[in-house]
Parts: structure tokens; sequence; C-alpha cells
């Protein structure tokens, strides 16, 4: 069984998530988004929140599912089965720090490839960043998710 791992934040989950993950169903037999903890960023979304609106937008697929970790997308690869990371590049920023993050990966587990996939030109100016931004100070994001956003926290 070909078991790829989405790692990320997904803080939101966003429609170039929605993307990756759709797109590299046909790839894949089972793809596990994997909300890790990265200990240089602060939520704007709980992490249980996250995973179960994650889960919601696939609720439907069954090849698909969620879990939250802590430690090393490696180590958490190696724990679940993954032998493939599926990773989004959305510009040569993103190929630059993935393919470091990569070799790390590598490094850690020899078994791991990372499958890196183009985003959709659309969907290629989407970042969780931004849509926090615009969300916090109360726009609407709802191009730019699928799914309904909770009320904003007001900065």
């Amino acid at each position: 069984m070909r078991i790829a791992l989405f790692p990320g934040s997904f803080d939101p989950f966003t429609n170039g998530h929605l993307d990756v993950v759709r797109r590299g169903t046909e790839l894949f037999d089972h793809i596990i988004i994997a909300i890790g903890n990265n200990s240089s960023k602060t939520r704007y979304l709980p992490v249980e929140q996250t995973v179960s609106i994650i889960n919601e937008v696939f609720r439907n697929e069954s090849r698909v599912s969620v879990q939250a970790y802590k430690g090393l997308t490696a180590d958490f690869a190696r724990e679940t089965g993954a032998r493939f990371l599926l990773r989004g590049l959305r510009n040569t920023t993103d190929f630059e720090y993935e393919n470091t993050i990569a070799q790390a990966n590598r490094h850690v587990n020899p078994d791991l490839e990372t499958v890196f996939l183009i985003t959709s030109p659309p969907l290629a100016a989407i970042s969780s960043t931004i849509i926090r931004e615009i969300h916090r100070f109360g726009g609407n994001v709802d191009d730019f998710v699928p799914f309904k956003m909770p009320p904003a926290q007001q900065p």
C-alpha cells in the first residue's frame, strides 16, 4: 500500500492544500494529513479544531485521514508506515525551503521519498499567512478555504 504523509500546520487548511490532497489521491492509496506542532509558530486555530475541520472536509473520502503529531516528521512517517511525503510548491522560494527539508527528512529516514506537486495556477497565490491576516481583520476568506471559518478573534 502506497501511504503518503502530507505534513504541515494547516493553519488554516486552504483550497491549495485541498487541491494537493485531491491530486495526491491519484498517486497514493492513502494520504495522512499530518498536523505538526511547529515550535516557531503560534497557531491561529487550535490543533483540535483544525483536525475536526479537515476531517469534515474529507468525511466522504476513505483514503484520506487526519492526525496531529509532535516530533520529527520523518519519525512520524515511519510510525504510520508512510514511505512518501507529499508537498505542494507554489514558487521557487517554496522549492528552496522544501528541498532543504526533504534532504533532512531523508537523512533521518532513508526510506522516505518526498514527492512535490506544483500548485494549480489559480491557487498559487493562496497562503495560510495571508488568509489569517485577512480573517483576523474581518475580511471574507470564503474563496480561499473549503469550510466556514469560525469568527475572528480581534487583534
